[in-house]
């Protein structure tokens, strides 16, 4: 059974005390490999670090949070992140999108750096990893205009409708899903079941949206198993068959 996390923050200061002992914990059950994203041009540095100590197991993305998007410095750090994308070989660009649960403030400025990404990442043949917290139809927007064939990617953390999710994977975009469908009263497992599995992608986003029955605490990509064995109820299959399914999901992805 072959399981990637798809989203984990695995360079955040929470995992300064035992980042190695999580990471060690996780492949010995099973979680073999870890994608991490980039926040904004502080983060890249520390994450192409943990992918060079663990190669083939971390693997690098980078982009600009939306909530990190800043007229003051937008353009010095969409530089720096283009910069880094011609030297390196970034899996995806990512997390880029739109986020307006604190307000409408720089949301302009947040779908240029959205949009901008999107064309690197179409440039360079990458897939990319959505953000989008209360901005669906801006973010729709934006992909009605970007999207092609081959453009491919992860809609991180969905929380949307079975309308929105219709509507993602005929972006041809998967959705990512962790540990919210294991909170009481999820909405999304009121509709889950009638998404194909070819469309899913596991994540954690770790150390954020631990799954109960560790909510509220630290997350880490071990709990991913926990999504996994929910999966497994929602749909009525085997884990190992799940696993199976997503895993040639991600491969599709970044192939």
């Amino acid at each position: 059974m072959k399981i990637t996390d798809t989203h984990t923050h695995l360079y955040m200061k929470q995992f300064d005390e035992d980042r190695d002992f999580v990471i060690k914990n996780a492949i010995e059950n099973g979680v073999s490999r870890f994608y991490l994203p980039s926040i904004n041009s502080y983060t890249i540095p520390l994450i192409l670090e943990l992918e060079k100590k663990y190669p083939n197991i971390c693997f690098s993305m980078i982009g600009l949070h939306p909530n990190e998007v800043n007229p003051k410095n937008l353009e010095y750090e969409l530089k720096y992140i283009e910069k880094y994308l011609n030297k390196h070989s970034f899996l995806f660009v990512g997390e880029i999108g739109i986020d307006s649960h604190f307000g409408e403030k720089y949301i302009s400025e947040q779908k240029y750096a959205f949009q901008t990404q999107i064309q690197w990442a179409k440039k360079k043949k990458k897939p990319i990893s959505i953000h989008c917290r209360k901005a669906f139809d801006q973010v729709f927007e934006i992909l009605s205009k970007e999207i092609n064939s081959d453009l491919k990617g992860v809609f991180h953390c969905f929380s949307g409708t079975l309308e929105q999710a219709k509507k993602i994977i005929d972006f041809g975009i998967k959705l990512g899903i962790g540990g919210m469908i294991t909170f009481k009263n999820n909405y999304i497992n009121q509709f889950l079941h009638k998404i194909s599995l070819n469309n899913i992608v596991l994540e954690t986003d770790s150390p954020f949206l631990s799954p109960f029955p560790f909510r509220g605490k630290r997350n880490e990509p071990i709990y991913i198993k926990i999504i996994l064995k929910k999966l497994s109820q929602i749909y009525s299959l085997s884990e190992e068959k799940i696993a199976d399914l997503i895993h040639s999901n991600v491969e599709n992805i970044i192939s």
